[in-house]
């Protein structure tokens, strides 16, 4: 009997996450993008699953990454769009749109920040929204979208 393929989830970054290790280390940390797509690819293999990670600066591209992630029958979404989240109605309605199960990720607690951080138009669109766990959300994030989706670890 063929083995089934793993599912994927994709893992969405958004605009200046590029700059991961460089850009306000003391907010942020000092893992890089690189770091979080290992931790996220390893975390994912754990359930079975596939972890494709995509980062954009341009809020299109990460629209077109959610279109994709439809189209290819996408398990689930892990998101952070950055800046974004807090001005993208735009990246709401293609979450809503697409009806993929989607955890919101922010690497800082934006609770504690600037006002105009504490609201989020992504977080309205997900299931579940994580903040100032560092890269850690993420792994937080897969192991929540994997109980949502039912998929238990393989390990």
């Amino acid at each position: 009997m063929a083995e089934r393929p793993a599912e994927t989830i994709y893992v969405l970054n958004g605009p200046n996450l590029n700059l991961l290790g460089i850009r306000e280390p003391q907010t942020y940390g000092h893992a890089r993008l690189a770091d979080v797509e290992q931790l996220c690819e390893q975390t994912a293999a754990l359930f079975g699953l596939k972890a494709d990670c995509r980062q954009s600066n341009r809020e299109g591209e990460l629209i077109d990454f959610i279109h994709e992630a439809h189209a290819k029958q996408a398990a689930g979404i892990i998101i952070n769009a950055g800046g974004y989240s807090h001005t993208s109605i735009a990246l709401h309605d293609a979450l809503v749109a697409v009806k993929i199960p989607t955890v919101e990720v922010h690497i800082s607690n934006i609770h504690a920040r600037e006002d105009f951080r504490h609201h989020s138009f992504t977080a309205r669109a997900a299931f579940a929204s994580l903040c100032g766990f560092g890269i850690d959300g993420y792994r937080l994030a897969i192991n929540g979208l994997a109980a949502k989706i039912g998929v238990k670890a393989t390990a």
